[in-house]
């Protein structure tokens, strides 16, 4: 299970960009990665390349003309890295193996939660998304509801999550949108990069709404367009799913929304981060500002980056 890697650069367009800004990027995109120990083969360099907008060819002539490597990247097998960092080739292999064994967990109860009610779209996310998971992974979800039914909705996927548990399998749902919710003004390259990278899993219909919705990935990764290369799965429209939204889209349902989401705002407030937002409309708990350290560390480390 992987991302399809492609490039939004028309055919026969040869982007107009001088050669120090494409070593500076690549530089800038092999760093960027680095903060998860994961390098990069040239197409991947191309495909994620920071801030510009390259053909794969030019990214490989700048790769190979000798004024990035030895000095600036390393090289090890098919991968680049930076200076020092070639043991990434083999850590790379070995979460990618452990990645393969969670990817039939992860498909298994994301859709279960795609069979539960109000449930619009579920897609993968976080390293299981690019096979860089490290033994005792969680498997991260992006889940989009029903308008008005996120909180029930999560409730419900918080159930199969406690079922995995009792098998050994840590799910971790830690981001819900409802669908009039799609546009995130959270907008930087740790954003970028974790939505052109998700594995939508069902719901591919508001999976390319939510694309739509944040066209300003290309502002940051220019060659990447977005994965959509799961393995989509849509439920079948039986009585039990049917009949629980007609029943919990009546009064009931909305006060057992209300009290969920009173309920769970309370708890989640003392947990409130720069990162983790709650609402009638999202739940983002992201509650590590682990996108913060990410993207001070890569600020610091790209100081260090002039033309030669």
């Amino acid at each position: 299970m992987s991302a399809v890697l492609t490039t939004t650069s028309p055919a026969n367009t040869v982007p107009h960009t001088p050669k120090a800004a494409i070593e500076t990027a690549i530089l800038q995109t092999v760093a960027y990665v680095d903060e998860f120990d994961y390098p990069l083969t040239a197409g991947e360099v191309h495909h994620y390349l920071i801030g510009v907008s390259a053909t794969r060819e030019q990214v490989e002539v700048s790769l190979g003309n000798g004024r990035l490597i030895p000095h600036r990247l390393s090289r090890q097998d098919n991968y680049f890295m930076l200076p020092g960092r070639e043991s990434l080739a083999a850590i790379r292999q070995q979460r990618q193996h452990i990645a393969q064994q969670m990817w039939p967990q992860a498909l298994k109860y994301g859709r279960l939660m795609a069979h539960l009610p109000f449930v619009r779209m579920v897609a993968v996310t976080g390293s299981l998304a690019v096979n860089n998971a490290i033994e005792g992974a969680d498997i991260d979800y992006l889940v989009i509801t029903e308008n008005g039914r996120l909180w029930l909705t999560r409730a419900f996927v918080i159930c199969i999550v406690r079922l995995a548990a009792r098998w050994g399998i840590s799910l971790c749902p830690n981001y819900f949108l409802t669908q009039r919710a799609l546009y995130i003004a959270d907008q930087n390259l740790y954003t970028a990069h974790e939505l052109v990278q998700m594995i939508p899993l069902s719901g591919l219909d508001v999976y390319y709404h939510l694309q739509k919705a944040n066209s300003w990935t290309g502002h940051y990764l220019p060659n990447a367009r977005w994965s959509g290369s799961g393995q989509s799965y849509t439920p079948p429209a039986y009585h039990p799913r049917r009949l629980a939204e007609l029943t919990l889209n009546a009064t009931i349902g909305t006060h057992l929304e209300q009290w969920e989401m009173n309920r769970k705002i309370r708890k989640f407030s003392r947990w409130q981060t720069a990162e983790a937002d709650f609402s009638p409309d999202w739940c983002k708990g992201h509650i590590d500002d682990h996108a913060r350290r990410i993207l001070e560390n890569f600020a610091n480390r790209t100081k260090t980056f002039t033309n030669p």
